[in-house]
C-alpha cells in the first residue's frame, strides 16, 4: 500500500461515524471466524460440528485457553 493511498483509509476511518465503525469491525470480524470455520472444514471433513467447532476455538483461543474453557478440546489438540 503506498503511503498517500495508506494516509487516505486512516483519514477516512477517522471520519467515520462510530456507529459505522462498528458495522465494519464486525463485519471484517465475522468474515474472519468464516473463514476460520471453513478451513477447518476444508482440513478436517469428517469432523463432527463439536469438533469443528472446538479446532475453531483452538485457533481462536489457543489450545491452553480453549482447553480450560472446553476441557473436550484436549482431546482434538492429541489427534
Amino acid at each position: 500500500t503506498s503511503p498517500d493511498l495508506e494516509r487516505r483509509q486512516v483519514e477516512s476511518w477517522r471520519q467515520m461515524p462510530p456507529a459505522q465503525k462498528a458495522a465494519l469491525v464486525t463485519g471484517l470480524t465475522r468474515a474472519a471466524w468464516e473463514m476460520t470455520d471453513a478451513g477447518v472444514r476444508q482440513r478436517h471433513p469428517g469432523a463432527t460440528p463439536r469438533e469443528q467447532f472446538l479446532r475453531v476455538a483452538i485457533i481462536v483461543l489457543g489450545p491452553d485457553l480453549a482447553c480450560l474453557a472446553y476441557p473436550d478440546a484436549a482431546a482434538v489438540i492429541s489427534r
